[in-house]
């Protein structure tokens, strides 16, 4: 067995033979990851490496050896995601984790499918749907990354996030609120007339018919000191001018 092979857990094997099939010369991955160039020649020309990885071993809650996400910023914005407009099939033979996205925002259906890759993914499909496109990967560990599936809908189940997804969250809350915006939000353009002069400004909303989800988001909020209010019981706005800039420093667009 090469000596590197005990050293270096299977994990950054992995990443290195996947940046290699990508496209990335050995040298330009050995250097992305720090290490020596034999080493990661030998991972990326031995055919025996697999190309693939088993969700048991991206799985971090079920390692022994690591205790978070490689990419929890990556995790933050998926579970957002996920809350909003995402599905996690546990009745299939293989469980399978489902985002929907609408044809309106190619760029949300690029980075959904890249926070799947980043979390625990290996192959990511698309299937297209009127008006959107589900953005899915098949892993038998998915259901040990969002303990919040269930049957029914959302809205009519508890949403309780667990502790390790809070800490990862409070870690990460602008990712967090960037996946729930980008699923269940916009930013908009408000027009409003005062004393027969017209002003237009921008603000965000948010909205959710889960209880629980809205307390999530609000909660992310005020993390990040972003004032907030309820304008319906299932729909949040964020209208201040300084809340506005704040959030646009997080979320982003989606286009």
């Amino acid at each position: 067995m090469f000596e590197d092979d005990v050293v270096h857990p299977l994990e950054i094997r992995f990443r290195a033979r996947q940046q290699y099939l990508a496209g990335s010369t050995v040298a330009e991955v050995a250097r992305h990851l720090g290490l020596p160039y034999p080493t990661v020649r030998h991972w990326c020309k031995d055919r025996t490496e697999p190309k693939q990885l088993g969700s048991q071993v991206r799985c971090f809650r079920c390692r022994s050896d690591v205790d978070n996400p490689t990419e929890p910023a990556a995790y933050a914005y998926l579970l957002g995601l996920y809350l909003g407009d995402g599905h996690l099939v546990t009745t299939a033979r293989v469980p399978v984790l489902r985002v929907y996205c609408a044809d309106a925002w190619p760029n949300l259906i690029e980075l959904c499918d890249k926070a799947m890759r980043d979390v625990m993914a290996s192959s990511v499909q698309r299937v297209r749907k009127r008006g959107c496109v589900g953005v899915q990967s098949y892993g038998t560990h998915w259901p040990c990354l969002f303990p919040q599936h269930g049957p029914g809908k959302k809205h009519e189940r508890p949403i309780v996030l667990a502790d390790w997804q809070r800490k990862i969250v409070e870690r990460h809350p602008g990712d967090f609120l960037r996946g729930l915006f980008h699923s269940d939000g916009c930013r908009v353009s408000n027009r409003v007339t005062v004393r027969g002069k017209g002003y237009v400004y921008p603000r965000y909303m948010f909205t959710n018919e889960s209880a629980d989800i809205m307390g999530l988001c609000q909660w992310a909020l005020d993390v990040l000191g972003i004032a907030w209010k309820m304008n319906r019981h299932n729909s949040l706005s964020v209208a201040r001018r300084e809340a506005v800039a704040a959030l646009d420093r997080h979320v982003g667009p989606k286009s």
